[in-house]
């Protein structure tokens, strides 16, 4: 597949911030769409003015899904120590699912977190029941990291991954 990964436009926020509320509602991560944390999810522009938001694009210019990128000193990081990265809200439009999508934009997020100066590792949060974006993960190196599991609202449990970046190949 035919695949652009760049900085998120504002024209695109609005679209990226509907597939990220979809793939949460859609897989059965939220309590329905009522849940506080939509807001979150769809506040795009807010998280491209303290962070940076990536966009996998088809070939036609379709926004397929996007990703949170948060260097340090972001205040979009929630596990990430010193000396690391984070990403979040990783997301894929149904219509890019089974694609390299999720996969591309993960791929990106780590080739920034290697640029960035003094970034060794890059960390993430997911729900157990993602299970393919597991998959992804552990396909690129990342290690669970069960000791920093973390509860964000009591009863909603995250995981936790790391790749330390002076073992990618």
């Amino acid at each position: 597949m035919d695949l652009t990964i760049r900085v998120a436009e504002p024209a695109e926020y609005g679209v990226l911030g509907e597939i990220v509320a979809e793939a949460y509602l859609g897989d059965g991560l939220l309590d329905g769409p009522q849940d506080p944390y939509l807001v979150r999810l769809r506040a795009v522009e807010q998280r491209a003015a303290e962070a940076e938001v990536l966009v996998a694009l088809d070939a036609d210019g379709v926004v397929l899904g996007g990703v949170t990128y948060a260097a340090p000193g972001t205040p979009w990081r929630d596990i990430a120590g010193p000396g690391e990265a984070e990403f979040r809200m990783l997301a894929v439009a149904r219509a890019g699912r089974g694609r390299g999508v999720g996969e591309a934009l993960v791929r990106a997020c780590v080739d920034r977190a290697r640029s960035t100066e003094g970034v060794r590792a890059l960390v993430l949060s997911t729900q157990p029941a993602m299970l393919s974006a597991h998959r992804i993960y552990r396909r690129l190196g990342f290690l669970r990291t069960p000791e920093r599991d973390w509860e964000p609202v009591p009863g909603l449990r995250l995981m936790a991954f790391r790749l330390p970046l002076e073992a990618v190949s």
